[in-house]
């Protein structure tokens, strides 16, 4: 019996529609987003070379039209990367974490290794390895990064309730995760594929780190 038979996320039930997610899938994902991408940026260049080629004095135009490719990327980019950012701010006047942060926190990390736990302690996000890959967890979306470490494929999902704190939220995608790995990845919104590289430039600082250990542990999987 496979894997979806014997655990299956209840969520699957509201997107009918949507091939279960496996290995081939997400990489025929990552050639369609790419050549969504450029498809984007192709007939910006291509405006950009023929105006300086017909009148080069329309410099400031194919300026502008250079900018567009460059800018069009980087947009799905920083999508992709607001997957991971941390959601939660105490509120004006307020300072402080979550009060029962500390207590989500001990919990989560009873769900996991040491150096995934030291990771989330140093930048919030859990690292976790699957089947399809290596992942990071942040409260309001996870990002995979596939086997080789070169495309990182980002989701947008999160927990109904708002009430819960950040650790608690990681913990549950963290569950549904380990339940149903292909599952997830079925439900959750993709917001953006394509190169780690991307991504990275438009995430803060301290969650550089997490993105390089999810990359380097995805190189040592096999594509």
């Amino acid at each position: 019996m496979s894997d979806i038979a014997v655990s299956r996320l209840p969520e699957l039930e509201r997107v009918p529609w949507r091939p279960i997610a496996d290995g081939p899938r997400l990489d025929r994902l990552g050639l369609i987003w790419t050549g969504w991408t450029v498809a984007h940026t192709i007939p910006f260049m291509a405006v950009a070379v023929a105006l300086m080629v017909v009148q080069p004095l329309a410099l400031p135009v194919a300026l502008v039209a250079i900018a567009h490719a460059w800018i069009i990327p980087e947009l799905y980019a920083q999508r992709g990367a607001n997957v991971v950012r941390p959601r939660s701010r105490p509120e004006p006047g307020k300072a402080g974490p979550h009060p029962a942060e500390g207590v989500a926190v001990g919990l989560l990390g009873d769900l996991v290794g040491h150096r995934p736990r030291a990771l989330h302690r140093a930048t919030g996000l859990m690292l976790e390895r699957g089947r399809l890959g290596v992942w990071l967890i942040g409260e309001a979306g996870a990002l995979l990064l596939r086997p080789g470490g070169r495309r990182a494929h980002c989701y947008c999902v999160r927990v109904n309730d708002a009430t819960l704190p950040p650790a608690d939220r990681i913990a549950h995608l963290l569950l549904a995760l380990r339940t149903d790995e292909r599952g997830f990845a079925t439900v959750a919104n993709v917001a953006f594929v394509g190169a780690p590289w991307r991504v990275r430039r438009r995430l803060p600082a301290r969650l550089r780190p997490a993105l390089a250990a999810a990359r380097q542990a995805a190189r040592e999987m096999r594509p």
